[in-house]
């Protein structure tokens, strides 16, 4: 299957400069195509995902996908989807941010294809060109009027309140230039990227066009929505980031399997490599069973190990079966424990001050006395790594705590405390 046809029918084409030449284009193996990243953050988040996992199609259909940094866009700000100006980021930290964007790139190239991605930055053809040198040979090629009637600075043209400046108003040249660059330099005739940035790439297509007498192609993805409404990518706590020390693995699989029902199919297209044969059996599995969560555990899966590779996958299973399935919590790994009772009531203790299971269950506000906490205990309602204490005077002993660090407390069926031992 041509990858254009693979894209469609998994709901991934918004905009396409000319269909039946991107077609023709992606037919050959052996194409080049790029997307851009800006260092905005110290990682990337799952609103990356569908152009990322883009150019990783691209290259396992047999395609050179070029994954651009925008070290030098990175320093400007891209109004595109923004009502007010960035602040902008100091230079370290800008390089700092693009460092590590480009190893979370590099890791997950190769993880999910097998070989090194191509990644450019465009500082490296941005920083010798001077300010005349970019208003004779690259400015020239656009008139005003073109660039107010582009989305992304429309909406903030003739706004008192915010308006936009001179600097972010130019950086669709920026992104114009770095598309002539790479079809000058590496043959690349195609730039992805989402639907906000349709007239950022166009403006390359316009200067390749005018400039180089040539021709570019232009390829947007849909703004990706809950059934809800909701813009894609945010949890109750913000944004969730590739980054294991920002977004935790058990994390990042509870958000996949917390997709609503009405979600979970077209996620499975956008976010996996799964075939149209293997969604469709999906598909009827969750028509006929949904609440056996069948494909909601398929993308979680699929999305864990794309991310952070199988182990840390394996990990995050035996968490979910032991504190929720009744397996061995003795089993999951003490980081992983923190990591799934991060909402739980939490008490830190030194090794030599540990007390009684009574007072640990007031301390995490479990218990509103020791008598109450007593005859919980006794009643047979209290545990310890979901195994059962009926010993009121009961003190946890070293070998409790898993790793030497945690011990979980279950009280009935779903109060939660997480104990740590320092």
């Amino acid at each position: 299957m041509n990858i254009y046809d693979e894209l469609k029918w998994r709901g991934l084409i918004h905009q396409v400069s000319d269909e039946e030449k991107v077609r023709e284009y992606l037919s050959t193996p052996g194409r080049s195509m790029y997307c851009g990243f800006d260092p905005t953050a110290d990682s990337l988040h799952i609103g990356n995902l569908v152009p990322l996992l883009c150019l990783v199609r691209m290259k396992r259909a047999g395609h050179n996908p070029l994954f651009l940094l925008g070290g030098a866009t990175g320093r400007i700000g891209d109004p595109s989807g923004k009502d007010k100006e960035r602040e902008f980021l100091s230079i370290d930290k800008i390089e700092a941010q693009a460092a590590n964007i480009k190893a979370q790139i590099e890791a997950f190239c190769e993880r999910n294809t097998g070989s090194k991605a191509e990644v450019v930055n465009n500082y490296d053809w941005t920083k010798g060109i001077s300010f005349l040198e970019m208003l004779r040979d690259v400015g020239k090629h656009f008139t005003v009027n073109w660039m107010l009637a582009k989305e992304s600075v429309k909406g903030r043209f003739g706004r008192e309140d915010v308006g936009i400046s001179y600097t972010e108003f130019s950086y669709m040249l920026l992104q114009g230039f770095d598309f002539y660059h790479l079809f000058n330099e590496k043959g690349c005739q195609l730039q992805i990227g989402g639907g906000d940035q349709w007239g950022n790439i166009t403006a390359g297509c316009e200067l390749i066009r005018r400039k180089a007498a040539g021709e570019g192609f232009a390829l947007t993805f849909p703004l990706i929505t809950t059934a809800s409404g909701k813009k894609f990518g945010k949890s109750e706590k913000g944004a969730i980031f590739l980054n294991a020390q920002m977004t935790s693995p058990y994390a990042f699989y509870q958000f996949w399997i917390n997709t609503d029902d009405r979600d979970v199919i077209n996620f499975l297209k956008f976010f996996t490599f799964l075939t149209e044969e293997e969604i469709a059996e999906l598909e009827k599995s969750h028509a006929e069973a949904p609440h056996m969560r069948i494909a909601h555990k398929r993308l979680a899966e699929e999305t864990t190990i794309m991310i952070h590779g199988k182990e840390e996958l394996e990990k995050v299973q035996a968490a979910t079966v032991a504190l929720f399935g009744g397996g061995d919590v003795k089993s999951v790994d003490s980081a992983t424990l923190r990591e799934a009772m991060e909402a739980a009531p939490g008490i830190e203790y030194t090794a030599d001050a540990i007390p009684d299971i009574p007072q640990i269950l007031i301390d995490l506000g479990l218990a509103k006395s020791k008598g109450q906490a007593r005859k919980d205990i006794t009643a047979g309602g209290l545990y310890i790594n979901n195994e059962r204490v009926s010993d009121p005077e009961y003190v946890p002993a070293e070998a409790d705590f898993i790793g030497g660090e945690v011990l979980l407390i279950r009280k009935g069926k779903k109060s939660y405390g997480l104990v740590t031992r320092k």
